[in-house]
């Protein structure tokens, strides 16, 4: 019995994280703007209508809102984050990278999802997050994407169209930079 047990708490602990594993009281939604941030507001989209069938809006963290319904104008990387996931919390340096590099050629964007907002401001703060992130306590988004589980990192076409979804971790900056060439067309 205790070697069954060892075995689930192993696999467990080597997948990706589930929308489950986060604490009860944390995944309850919030209001964006009772906690203070220092990321900075989410850029406004093209106001054109987007080409895929996106049509959330959430609060951003660090001011604003995020439409997906509008296209971004620019190839974007959105990543969905929480901070209760482990794999999410060993991805976003790369995605921190990411937006370091990409200037104006790549928008990245995060999403803190099924989280509370409390820890997910707090988590960004203390992991150096400079990106603009939005607030998904409900996992909104995930949902009407069809994911279960995190992290995940969504690619649109500067039209707004969701060319590719990457499912669990991305383990390194080379591996998200592959992506970002492969699926929007732009080399960093």
């Amino acid at each position: 019995m205790r070697v069954l047990v060892a075995a689930a708490v192993a696999l467990l602990a080597l997948t990706a994280c589930t929308a489950d594993a986060g604490p009860e009281e944390s995944a309850a939604p919030t209001e964006p703007a009772a906690v203070e941030t220092d990321l900075p507001p989410c850029p406004a989209g093209s106001g054109e209508p987007a080409a895929g069938d996106l049509v959330v809006s959430l609060d951003c963290l660090g001011g604003g809102d995020l439409d997906l319904a509008q296209a971004p104008g620019v190839p974007t990387v959105l990543n969905l984050w929480a901070s209760w996931c482990g794999p999410c919390r060993a991805e976003l340096p790369h995605v921190q990278q990411l937006s370091e590099v990409a200037g104006e050629q790549v928008r990245v964007l995060g999403v803190d999802t099924q989280d509370g907002l409390p820890q997910g401001t707090s988590f960004a703060a203390d992991a150096g997050l400079t990106f603009p992130s939005a607030f998904d306590g409900g996992g909104e988004l995930a949902a009407e994407l069809g994911l279960l589980g995190l992290p995940h990192t969504v690619f649109l076409t500067a039209d707004g169209a969701v060319v590719h979804v990457e499912r669990g971790e991305v383990s390194s900056y080379e591996e998200l930079r592959s992506l970002v060439a492969e699926h929007l067309g732009v080399q960093l």
